[in-house]
């Protein structure tokens, strides 16, 4: 599960750490549902521990299977608010975040299943500029 987290028109994204399997790129904070977590508890518990801010999970937005070359990722993306000031979010688990505008996520190098939902949130933004 990832946050679809949006503030002033831009979106939070986070740098996966270099240590980490498809290393240094970025991707929509979240991380796994554990055995028994909903997807919106697992959200919320994976935002704490990997840079202690707290969010109000919404609907969900996106959905999307992805193959790996090792694996199969149901990925699931849900609207969130983030409650937590932008000077309290610590990089725990993550190499670093950045605030991003939808026209300049073009610029940031996604893995798979990311890049599908940064797809779908362009195409909504071109929806919402054409009406």
């Amino acid at each position: 599960v990832a946050g679809q987290i949006e503030r002033d028109g831009k979106y939070l994204i986070t740098q996966r750490k270099p240590t980490s399997s498809l290393p240094l790129l970025w991707e929509f904070p979240g991380g796994r549902v554990e055995e028994g977590e909903t997807d919106e508890a697992a959200l919320a518990r994976e935002l704490r521990e990997d840079m202690d801010i707290e969010v109000a999970v919404g609907p969900a937005s996106v959905s999307v299977t992805h193959e790996y070359s090792a694996y199969i990722i149901d990925f699931r993306v849900y609207k969130c608010t983030i409650k937590t000031p932008d000077h309290q979010i610590k990089k725990i688990g993550v190499h670093d975040f950045r605030w991003v505008s939808p026209l300049d996520l073009d610029h940031y190098e996604f893995p798979g299943a990311d890049q599908a939902t940064v797809d779908a949130l362009l195409k909504e933004q071109d929806k919402r500029r054409s009406r």
